[in-house]
């Protein structure tokens, strides 16, 4: 469904004579249509870029990117989302004097309200009074993220990415999501890839991706991935890395 051949991302060192510095190295990995994937990794590792190259945020350096047997190299990010890709932002955007119903509206193609109504209520948002709030800085971070859910699960797309969905939500909202997040999987095959450090997401995930220094390092289910976590988690940020951020650490 989504291919991967030798993706690389590389950006210029101005602290080495602007070398190249490469941030993904060489990925190359197949997504099944209507699985679940989850993709973790210390911070820095490259899971974002990753994702923003797929969606055509930044440009690969090298490589190629096919969507159902065709290349989506040179394709705009507009270009993508009409191929069927959706993403959702860790921070989403807030717009001045746009409506969630406007949102709503476009993300679904002017759907019957009763859909929209039907979606907004399954990301936990319970009132019909909400579609017409502004999305602007009066929301709180969790009810942006629900906002962006809902727009995203609205289109029904082909492969839907979220990068760390979780961001700003209240711990008891994030079961729920996983399960929302699983049932539009299932019932429309969409293709899902979650970016989070959240186990509800990497346990829920029919195929784990581990990230480290711009390479995919483990692929598989949850159980098999526990070492190599664990290994992850015991790095001693200030013994062992002597002040570097934990991407180094984890190197």
């Amino acid at each position: 469904m989504l291919e991967l051949n030798d993706i690389r991302y590389e950006v210029s060192d101005p602290e080495n004579n602007n070398d190249l510095y490469p941030i993904i190295k060489g990925i190359n990995f197949r997504f099944d249509t209507g699985k679940f994937y989850a993709i973790t990794g210390p911070n820095g590792s490259g899971k974002t870029t990753l994702a923003k190259l797929i969606m055509g945020i930044i440009p690969v350096s090298g490589g190629n990117i096919i969507l159902d047997g065709v290349s989506i190299e040179g394709m705009s990010v507009t270009e993508r989302a009409q191929a069927g890709i959706a993403y959702a932002f860790q921070h989403p955007a807030r717009f001045k004097g746009v409506t969630f119903r406007d949102i709503m509206k476009i993300a679904s193609g002017n759907k019957d309200e009763s859909e929209l109504v039907k979606t907004i209520s399954s990301c936990g948002i319970c009132s019909c009074d909400f579609l017409d709030k502004p999305v602007d800085s009066k929301l709180s971070g969790g009810e942006i993220k629900k906002i962006e859910l809902a727009s995203v699960m609205a289109r029904i797309p082909k492969l839907a990415i979220y990068d760390e969905p979780d961001t700003g939500i209240d711990l008891w909202t994030i079961a729920p999501m996983v399960v929302r997040l699983k049932r539009e999987q299932e019932q429309h095959g969409t293709t899902t890839l979650v970016i989070s450090h959240n186990k509800a997401f990497l346990e829920a995930a029919d195929v784990l991706l581990l990230i480290r220094d711009g390479k995919i390092v483990y692929s598989g289910d949850f159980d098999g991935a526990r070492l190599l976590l664990e290994d992850l988690s015991a790095c001693n940020y200030k013994n062992e890395c002597e002040g570097e951020n934990d991407a180094e650490c984890y190197r």
